[in-house]
């Protein structure tokens, strides 16, 4: 399961109505090689999906992930947060066991990120 806070929720909307002109865009969430901690969270607005994809609702919202993703993301939380500085997202993984300090990637200890095939 994923989960976005209504600020991510609203956030997201907001980026879908100015990036995607026909507004029908789905969130895309995946995982990637990279960052500090070995594995970097993703996301982008598309509008077709691969066979493997699974599409999960958050309120009106369509997430879309891929299922090795999948299998880093399951139970993540994700929330918007703003000061001073601006806006970011947070993620609130259950699954990783190292963070860095930004909060963008992470690692897990099951299988390490340097095994991590895209």
């Amino acid at each position: 399961m994923i989960e976005l806070s209504s600020a991510a929720v609203s956030e997201v909307k907001r980026l879908r109505l100015k990036q995607v002109s026909s507004n029908t865009g789905r969130l895309r969430l995946r995982v990637e090689q990279g960052g500090c901690s070995g594995l970097s969270y993703q996301m982008e607005f598309e509008t077709e999906s691969s066979p493997d994809d699974r599409v999960i609702q958050s309120d009106d919202l369509d997430i879309v992930v891929d299922s090795k993703s999948l299998t880093y993301l399951d139970g993540i939380h994700i929330d918007y947060t703003e000061d001073l500085m601006g806006g970011s997202f947070c993620f609130q993984n259950p699954n990783a066991t190292d963070v860095c300090s930004c909060g963008t990637s992470f690692n897990v200890a099951s299988e390490s990120s340097n095994n991590y095939q895209i």
